[in-house]
């Protein structure tokens, strides 16, 4: 058995599941980059069926990442498997992940499948895949809920097809660590193939024991681990890549395996990096890339870690890229100091105009801050590309009156498609306000489903990162903003979610079910 554990990170395609996390191509290509710098094994780029918008990002990404193995999912289906097929024909090193339901409530009533038609497509599936890649991965979904002598089976045909790693899915997030492990062990040793796969679990977070029931499993022989960066994910999530490899990381003495191949000083990059692109904030007391997760505030805990850091800390701060975000900017920095942070950080510019453009942003910012970290450079950056995909919709002016005794009132300047128009509104506030003047305009029929505030550094003079999300005929998206001013931080980001969904045509659903 491997001594080293695959982390598959599938924050491109499940992580995108989550209601409002859509990512552009540019956007998925960025987080593809910065998994790629830590050294993952496998990036799931998507789910190529499920629109052009997926196809085209998958390939995207196919196309941008060397080092590491670029996947597509694939339903058990011809038209899936050409498809992620084709999207990945770039790559430089390609995985097709097919999957089937194995489940009785799932074959039963989803698939209206019998046993043994489920096999069939499995074994079919695989064969096809592998006229693509010798690299196919077979999940049996919700494998979790499925009977055991049915899954042996499966799994066996799966491998005897051409399968070389083998995904068990916690689809729904019902096991628990103790007898998902069990089922780990009593399939590699059921199995009489067993050995010619790399055995894989991909846990959700139902119960909030998806990293507990990942590593219960690599405990018991699995070698490969499917996470997302922040836990992100549909419904509660999925288990979060930063805790997985820490625990492996940190606890070598009870882990038979190893994740000394990635470059975990990237961790903090790449949770910063999703964070700010999904609109999804990190809570201060997440594990690993939390604002608090390295802070002692306890006057006990602060005398021993100032005599010995190890009394009250298991990790290094710096390992996990803490000690990164310490380079600041300001006005007197120059283009070259700007161009090349900003590449440490992974961002490039196809064009010097790009550069440019930038470049201005953050003479302008820096007029306002003082000081100008690596978060406020990432929120820059997402916002420039934020306002260059949607340019139906642009912020021109925003003047708000609010005092004590009063009602607030905003006054908006907009152009939309070209065209100047102005509005003024009351609200119960000054955000308030300023999205009745913007609604007043567009008529745009959205409701507010989230407004959230977040300060990207600290200080007075913090730029404040402000995410909306809207539904409108069952669509919803986030739109982000970012400025020293809060309340302009705000019309920046409902203006970005109108773009949004007023632009983007809605994808495909992107599974049947959900690996």
């Amino acid at each position: 058995m491997s001594d080293k554990l695959f982390i598959f990170d599938t924050t491109l395609r499940d992580g995108e599941q989550s209601p409002g996390a859509s990512m552009t191509k540019d956007e998925k290509v960025r987080i593809a980059k910065a998994l790629e710098r830590m050294r993952v094994d496998i990036i799931e780029a998507g789910f190529p069926i499920a629109s052009p918008g997926d196809f085209e990002a998958v390939q995207a990404v196919a196309r941008a990442i060397k080092d590491s193995t670029v996947c597509g999912l694939a339903r058990a289906l011809d038209k899936d498997v050409e498809r992620a097929g084709e999207a990945l024909k770039e790559a430089n090193s390609a995985r097709i992940h097919t999957f089937i339901a194995t489940s009785p409530i799932h074959m039963k009533m989803k698939l209206r499948m019998e046993p043994d038609q489920v096999l069939a497509q499995a074994v079919k599936a695989v064969k096809k895949a592998r006229h693509y890649t010798d690299n196919v991965e077979f999940s049996p979904e919700d494998a979790g809920r499925s009977e055991l002598e049915f899954l042996c089976r499966v799994v066996e045909a799966a491998i005897t097809a051409g399968a070389r790693t083998i995904n068990i899915p916690d689809t729904v997030g019902y096991n628990i660590p103790e007898y998902f492990g069990r089922l780990i062990q009593q399939l590699r040793e059921r199995i009489p193939n067993a050995d010619k796969a790399v055995f894989s679990v991909h846990c959700h977070n139902d119960l909030g024991l998806a990293v507990s029931n990942s590593l219960a499993a690599v405990l018991n022989g699995a070698r490969q681990v499917e996470c997302t960066i922040n836990g992100l994910g549909e419904r509660a999530g999925n288990a979060a890549l930063e805790e997985i490899v820490m625990a492996v990381k940190t606890r070598k003495d009870v882990f038979p395996c190893s994740v000394d191949h990635l470059d975990t000083t990237q961790i903090l990059h790449c949770s910063r990096l999703v964070s700010g692109i999904t609109g999804f904030p990190v809570q201060p007391n997440k594990a690993i890339v939390g604002a608090n997760a390295f802070a002692h505030e306890s006057g006990i805990h602060q005398d021993g870690v100032l005599k010995n850091r190890e009394t009250y800390e298991i990790m290094r701060a710096e390992d996990v890229g803490w000690s990164a975000n310490r380079m600041v900017m300001g006005k007197h920095s120059g283009r070259n100091a700007f161009r090349t942070r900003l590449k440490e950080l992974g961002i490039e510019f196809n064009s010097e105009a790009q550069l440019n453009e930038a470049f201005g942003r953050f003479k302008d910012l820096a007029d306002k801050k003082h000081e100008i970290y690596d978060d406020d450079l990432q929120a820059l950056v997402t916002e420039a590309n934020l306002e260059a995909e949607n340019e139906h919709i642009q912020l021109v002016a925003l003047r708000v009156c609010s005092e004590t005794g009063e009602t607030p009132r905003a006054r908006i300047n907009m152009v939309i498609d070209n065209q100047e128009k102005t509005a003024t509104a009351d609200g119960g506030g000054p955000v308030d306000a300023s999205f009745k003047a913007i609604e007043s305009i567009v008529a745009s029929g959205c409701q507010l489903l989230l407004y959230s505030v977040n300060n990207i550094t600290t200080g007075t003079d913090a730029q404040g990162e402000v995410t909306v999300r809207l539904e409108k005929a069952g669509r919803i998206v986030n739109g982000q903003g970012a400025d020293t001013d809060i309340v302009i931080a705000s019309a920046k980001a409902y203006i970005n979610a109108l773009n949004k969904i007023g632009s983007r045509p809605p994808s495909a659903n992107p599974q049947t079910g959900d690996v």
